[in-house]
């Protein structure tokens, strides 16, 4: 699994669904997290993005140092599904996306994700897995980060 991670002031995800606009999740300061899944991620991988979402030291201090995390400052995070993090640009023009996972193996690992946040106390919004979405975002230093799990 890998996520690209931003620390935010604030974020929002809008989805398309039926021709109407819905907002699906909101957060105050904390971090967007576009999460993508490829074959042979599981359950354990999902738990260990988790965890380092979580506890990933990425604010600042009293000193302005980054030392603090989400866990530390009570601080939402929004989880948005984004199979094009597995998109491969190494030939041609157009990506490929056979690395990514079908939607019936990410669809899960996503929520699983989800679910590990919210079992430690994380507050959490999300998107809407496989649904056109529009995720508005003001960004905070900027910080913007790559995970893997």
């Amino acid at each position: 699994m890998r996520a690209v991670v931003q620390r935010v002031h604030e974020a929002s995800v809008t989805a398309h669904v039926d021709g109407a606009h819905q907002v699906t999740g909101r957060i105050g300061p904390g971090l967007v997290a576009l999460v993508g899944v490829t074959h042979d991620d599981d359950r354990a991988r999902a738990h260990r993005l988790a965890d380092k979402l979580l506890r990933l030291r990425c604010f600042d201090d009293e000193d302005g140092r980054m030392n603090l995390s989400a866990a530390d400052l009570g601080a939402g995070l929004l989880v948005v599904s984004q199979f094009t993090l597995y998109g491969d640009t190494r030939r041609g023009r157009r990506p490929s996306y056979v690395d990514a996972a079908p939607p019936e193996v990410a669809a899960p690992l996503v929520d699983e994700v989800v679910a590990r946040l919210r079992e430690q106390g994380a507050e959490v919004a999300t998107g809407r897995f496989g649904a056109q979405m529009d995720v508005h975002l003001v960004g905070d230093g900027p910080v913007t980060l790559l995970l893997e799990a």
